[in-house]
Formats: structure tokens, sequence, C-alpha cells
């Protein structure tokens, strides 16, 4: 319960300084300016960490070869399966269902209940448990234009545009185009979203939108989400979870369809074999290979799992050289480094300061934008804030909220930030937060139609596995959106496809694993690493290195 010591204390005392005056501009929506298309092109390319030539390289090996992309990514590209080929026999199947999902977050969990209701079986393979996924992690809220005045023509737009118009437009359609069936859907199983007094929903702005679509539980929106979500999945019969089993390789048929997968129990340490008609991927990001060296907003288990499997079999992976870092990670206290705090804050009139009290950017960017303006400050301008570890950020004016909505305001609309700083004796109503952009969010991923199918006949990919729906940059509520749509969408087109197959395929096979082996080694890179990692390993160097005697 230290909260901030004495030095930050003493420059807060320049945020409180300048705190009326912005508080009196703020009350007449005097905004600080937007910046120009051209000054945001300037910023992102000066500062922005996706515009470095350092930590880069190119791909030697899958399809992919020759493309540029961060090295912690090249590095799981480029390795060798966790099984021994020879010791794997798939004749001896341990499970079989209709349909293997991969991954027990919001999309896999979204998959699985669209299956199921179209009669089919359905097996969840989790890494840790149902529902310890980003997802759960999502905080601010989820997008869909189901207000007057708004419509998926604009919420069209807003996406393109966050995206640098990079992005695919069928897949953008698909999302926006389904938003409001998603949230109509999430009411009918039961989520509470905020609402008026008389019943009507909520709705705020985020960064890039041209209109309030923004749909929010408290600052809990994903765990309310995944509560209800899998609460459904629970009630139904035809669907079975494994939990702490992650997949390490995709199985094939000898028609190259996607089979299954070879799923590992990381209690056990035993390997199973689990034989489907069709597999959906919904593994989630790569926050967790700490790109450029980045903290995270990511889960535990968010290490490029599905990219890594999917990628050995043949499916194409697109801007996956485009990393989300959202511009307001906090870096104090050390305990709560790199948790994210959502642009729900900013959309509620909390404004970034620098260490004269001044503001330095409007506070809804796009996230990419507003990352590379706190990078600028901190770095060019060096009017950041440096914390007692080293750290380098700046401050998020949170008590304008209450002066600007009333006493209780924080409490009410952010109760997990709340809790999460008071724990450490700091009330984010009264005092600021000290922030800086996070490794948040896997832009790319891999190449999907707008039914989530893959390169692999019976393979779907939904959620942060997958790329192209926002194109380099995504705006704030469509990832929660996104999951669904295309968790929706993967699980009735793997259905569909179970539905329509005239044979249950033939013998299973690894040979595009065994494939895989032979053009690393052709590519000399015969002591690549083992991938999946499945899990991160923090232990220090010094550790690793140590050797203790008796």
């Amino acid at each position: 319960m230290s909260g901030y010591i004495h030095e930050l204390k003493e420059l807060i005392k320049k945020v409180e300084a300048t705190r009326p005056s912005r508080l009196e501009s703020a009350r007449k929506n005097e905004h600080f300016p937007a910046l120009s298309m051209e000054d945001r092109m300037k910023w992102l390319s000066s500062y922005h960490p996706d515009f470095k030539d350092e930590g880069r390289r190119k791909v030697k090996v899958g399809p992919n070869k020759g493309d540029v992309l961060p090295e912690e990514v090249v590095d799981v590209f480029e390795s060798r399966s966790r099984l021994d080929l020879k010791e794997v026999n798939l004749d001896n199947v341990d499970f079989e269902t209709d349909v293997l999902v991969i991954g027990g977050g919001g999309a896999g969990t979204a998959a699985a209940l669209m299956a199921e209701s179209e009669g089919k079986s359905v097996i969840i393979s989790t890494k840790l448990r149902h529902g310890d996924a980003n997802t759960i992690m999502a905080e601010g809220g989820i997008q869909g234009a189901t207000q007057e005045g708004d419509s998926p023509h604009y919420h069209y737009l807003d996406v393109m545009g966050g995206g640098h118009f990079t992005n695919s437009p069928d897949l953008v359609a698909a999302l926006v185009n389904d938003a409001p069936l998603i949230i109509d859907w999430l009411e009918e199983l039961g989520m509470m979203f905020n609402k008026y007094a008389d019943g009507r929903l909520m709705v705020r702005h985020g960064g890039g939108t041209c209109r309030k679509r923004m749909h929010s539980s408290g600052d809990m929106t994903g765990a309310e989400i995944m509560r209800v979500i899998r609460d459904e999945a629970k009630n139904r019969k035809g669907i079975n979870v494994m939990e702490f089993s992650p997949a390490v390789e995709l199985i094939l048929d000898r028609e190259g369809r996607c089979a299954g997968a070879v799923l590992y129990n990381l209690e056990t340490r035993e390997y199973y074999v689990v034989k489907a008609k069709a597999v959906v991927l919904a593994t989630g990001g790569f926050g967790r290979l700490h790109i450029q060296g980045f903290a995270t907003t990511n889960h535990y288990g968010a290490t490029a799992d599905g990219l890594v499997i999917a990628y050995r079999a043949g499916v194409k992976t697109c801007f996956l050289e485009a990393t989300q870092y959202h511009p307001t990670g906090v870096v104090y206290p050390e305990q709560n480094v790199g948790l994210l705090i959502t642009e729900k804050v900013r959309g509620l009139g909390a404004q970034l300061v620098n260490s004269e009290g001044n503001q330095f950017c409007f506070p809804l960017e796009p996230r990419d934008v507003e990352s590379a303006c706190i990078i600028r400050e901190c770095l060019d301008i060096g009017k950041g804030i440096m914390t007692p570890t080293g750290r380098i950020g700046v401050w998020l004016d949170s008590p304008m909220i209450d002066l600007l909505h009333g006493e209780g305001t924080v409490k009410k609309e952010l109760p997990a930030k709340y809790i999460q700083f008071k724990r450490y004796g700091i009330d984010i109503s009264k005092e600021p937060m000290l922030v800086y952009p996070t490794l948040h969010y896997q832009n790319g991923g891999l190449e999907i139609n707008e039914f989530a199918e893959t390169s692999v006949p019976g393979l779907f990919s939904a959620g942060e596995v997958s790329g192209g729906i926002h194109g380099k940059n995504r705006l704030m509520g469509n990832s929660l959106l996104d999951v669904l749509v295309f968790g929706r969408r993967a699980g009735c087109r793997a259905s569909e496809y179970v539905s329509g197959k005239k044979s249950a395929g033939s013998a299973l096979t690894l040979d595009h694993v065994k494939r895989f082996h032979k053009e690393l080694e052709r590519a000399g890179l015969k002591d690549a690493p083992t991938a999946p990692i499945l899990l991160p390993d923090y232990t220090p160097d010094e550790v690793k290195s140590r050797r203790w005697e008796k």
C-alpha cells in the first residue's frame, strides 16, 4: 500500500496545476486537435516500432519464405516439431469427433456453440483452463452499429480507415454486418451490458470511430462475454472440453485435408491423437513472444502456437509485420507493468499529459498513432517520466473523469482498474496513472476468407490467430467483435463441411511436418529451435547458466 514515491508525487503537482484549464476546455468541447493524415504518417514512420528496420529478418522456409517479419516470429516459424515423428502412431486414435476446436477463448467457444447447434459433436482442446485467453482480459468494449444515426456502413469506413485501408474488404464487411447480430446474441445469452435507466444500451466513442458504438460491461467486457458463452458451452451435451491440452501439430490425410491434431497434456505429459472431420484453429496471438522486448497485456499462453502448426501445414500468413502496441500500458507500480488501461478511460475524458503537466495529443487517435505520439514525447521531446526501475512513461490523467461526470464515475465505470491500483495505494480517481505503449495485439495472422476458411480443406481459423480483418492496425472494440463474428462463422462453416464430406477420409499423416523438417535442413537450419513453445520461459539467463555445487 505504498502508492507513488515522493519524486513522482512532486511531478503529479504539475499535472494538478494544469488540470483546471484542461477541464474548462473539455467542458467547452475544445479538445486537443487531432493530427492531420500527413502528420499521422510522419509520427508513425518516425516513432512506431513497426517502422524500425532492426529486430526483423527474412523468413527462410515455409509459405511466407522471403517475407521480413519480427525476429521473434521468424524464430518460431523456423522451428522443428516437438514430436519425435518416428514414435507417433497415428493409427492409435485416442479421441474422435466431428469438429475439433483448438483454443478455448471467445473465438473457439463461439465456434463450438455454432457447430454443436447444428448437431455436430465437438471437442474443445485448450492450453490452460476453459476461458483462460485474451478474450477474458479484454476490457473496454465491443463495437456494433446498434444505435440511430449509425450503420454498418459507418462502421466499415472506420475499420478500413483504422487499418490504413490495407484490410481485406470482404472480411471487414463480414465483421461489421454481423456486429448488431452479435450484440443481440450476447443479450439473449444473458450478457449484462451497461444500460441507461430506461433500458437502452449505453454506447461510447473509441479511438478512430465516427459514431458512438462501443458497448461495454464496466471495464470487464471480455470477462462478461466469456462468462456467458462458457456457461452456454458447459450446458451443451455435445461439447467436451479438454483442458491443459494444447495442440502441437495438425494432422492431415493423404488428400491434404485437415483431419485432426496431436495434443499434449501439460499435466500428464502424454500425447493424444484426436481424429476430426474438421478443425477450427482459435489459439489467439503472440504477445508472450515479447516483440522487440515490449511488455505485454496478453495472457500467459499467447505464444503463437496456432500460427506455427498451421504454417507447417502450408497456410500463408499476412500482416504479421504489423504489431499493435496499445498506447496505455501500466509502467508503475512494477507489479502492474504491461497491464492494459482500456481506451474507455480516454473515452470518458482522461487526457495524456507529459512531465510538465501539458496535454500533447488528441486522446482518441487510432492506437498506432497514439502510441507513436507517446513514444515521441518520451524519447524525442524528452518530457517523459522515469520510474524508479528505469521505465519511462507519461501521465494518464484519470481524475478528469470524476470531475467531468461526477464523483464516483471512476469506481462505477472502471471497477477493475480502480481495485488493481488501489491495492498498491494509488487512487486513480484522485491520482493519474503512469503509462507507456505495451504489446497488445497480433494484427496479422493466418489468411482466411469471409467464411473463416484457410487454404487447407477442413481447416478453419478464427480470432486473433487470423489476419486481414484489421489490416495494419485494429480499432478498439473490434477484437471482441472479431472473435465472435469469425468464431461463429468458423463453427457454421465447419459444420457444413462435415455434413458435405463424402468419405471419412484416408489414412492420417504427419508427412507435411517431415517435409518441413527437410526444408529446414536445405535452408541450413539444422539447429532450429523447437516450437510451439507452449509457455513462455522467464527464467533469467544468469539462473539458467548457474551451476550449483554441493
